[in-house]
C-alpha cells in the first residue's frame, strides 16, 4: 500500500504526494505522531462506546478484577488450597489478575485489527499501526484504574499488616514492566491479526489459547511450587518473569532474576519486530482477502 503525505504548495494549494513503502521494516514514526489526534479519538471511542449503554459504566473496570479475585480466593485459595508464599490471598491474586488482564487484552483486541477495521481501511488512508496502538493505549487506561485499586488494597495491608508484605526498590521498574506487557501483547496481536485475514479459524484459537496461556503463567500459583521440567517450561513463558518481578517488587514474593527480565525484553523485541514485518507486508494486500 502506498503512503500518502500532505505537502504544502507555495501557491496556497494542498497537494497529495503518494510514494511506495521502502521496505517491510519501514515505520514512519513521524507520520504516526502526525496522526496522534486520530489515535486519541480511537482511544476515546474504545473507552466510551464499550460502556456507553451499560448500567454501571466504567465501574466495570474495577468490578471485573474484584469479582475475578474473589472467585480465585474461593476456588484456588480455599478449595484447592494452593499456596501464596505467605502473601495475603487478595493481594496475591489481585496483582496477578491486573497484570494478566492488560497483556491478554492487548493481545486479544489487537488480533482483530484487520477484520474489525476492514471497512475503514478500505476507504481512507492513515498509518495502519495507529489502530492497534490505540488498543494498547486504551488498555493502559483501564490498567491504570485497576492498578489504583491494587494500590489501595496494597497500602491498606502495608499499614494494617506490616509483616505480611515486604515491598522493595524493584517497584521502580514497574513502568518498564508495563512497557514489556504492552509490547508483548501488541507484537502477538499484530502477528495474529495479519494471519486471520486468510485463516479465520485463528480467531477461535486466540480466545481459547489466551485462556490456556494464563495457566502457564503464575497468576493463580507461585513459581516456587513448580519443579522439574514443568518449571523450565513455565519460566520459558516471557510473562512469567514480568509477573514474578511485579509481585517481588510490591509484595516481596516471587522470584526476581535479571536474566529472566533480559530474556523477556529480548523476546518482546523479537516478537514486536516480527509482528511489524508481517503487519506491513499484510496491509498492502489484506483488503483483497479479508
Amino acid at each position: 500500500m502506498a503512503k500518502a503525505q500532505p505537502k504544502y504548495n507555495p501557491d496556497n494549494e494542498w497537494t497529495l504526494v503518494i510514494r511506495p513503502k521502502k521496505g517491510i521494516l519501514d515505520i514512519n514514526l513521524k507520520e504516526i505522531w502526525q496522526y496522534r489526534d486520530l489515535l486519541s479519538m480511537f482511544v476515546k471511542r474504545d473507552i466510551v462506546t464499550v460502556y456507553k449503554q451499560t448500567v454501571l459504566g466504567p465501574i466495570w473496570f474495577v468490578l471485573q478484577p474484584i469479582l475475578t479475585t474473589a472467585i480465585y480466593i474461593v476456588v484456588f485459595g480455599n478449595i484447592a488450597k494452593m499456596p501464596t508464599d505467605g502473601i495475603p490471598m487478595i493481594l496475591f491474586y489481585l496483582s496477578g489478575v491486573i497484570v494478566w488482564n492488560y497483556f491478554s487484552e492487548c493481545f486479544t483486541i489487537t488480533s482483530k485489527t484487520f477484520t474489525d477495521n476492514a471497512g475503514v481501511f478500505g476507504k481512507v488512508y492513515f498509518p495502519r499501526l495507529v489502530s492497534p496502538l490505540s488498543k494498547v493505549v486504551s488498555g493502559l487506561i483501564k490498567f491504570g484504574i485497576q492498578f489504583c485499586l491494587f494500590l489501595a488494597v496494597f497500602i491498606f495491608f502495608l499499614i494494617r499488616y506490616r509483616t505480611a508484605i515486604h515491598p522493595n526498590i524493584c517497584i521502580l521498574i514497574t513502568p518498564y514492566l508495563i512497557l514489556l506487557m504492552g509490547g508483548l501483547g501488541l507484537g502477538f496481536g499484530i502477528i495474529f491479526t495479519s494471519l486471520t485475514t486468510k485463516y479465520r479459524d485463528l480467531t477461535f484459537l486466540i480466545t481459547f489459547g489466551v485462556q490456556l496461556l494464563m495457566y502457564a503463567t503464575p497468576v493463580i500459583y507461585p513459581v516456587s511450587m513448580i519443579h522439574g521440567k514443568l518449571r523450565t517450561l513455565i519460566l520459558a513463558n516471557p510473562m512469567t518473569s514480568i509477573l514474578e518481578t511485579f509481585k517481588f517488587g510490591f509484595l516481596g514474593s516471587g522470584n526476581l532474576h535479571w536474566v529472566g527480565i533480559i530474556y523477556s525484553t529480548i523476546f518482546t523485541m523479537v516478537i514486536l519486530g516480527l509482528g511489524i514485518i508481517i503487519f506491513n507486508r499484510t496491509e498492502r494486500s489484506f483488503i483483497d482477502t479479508v
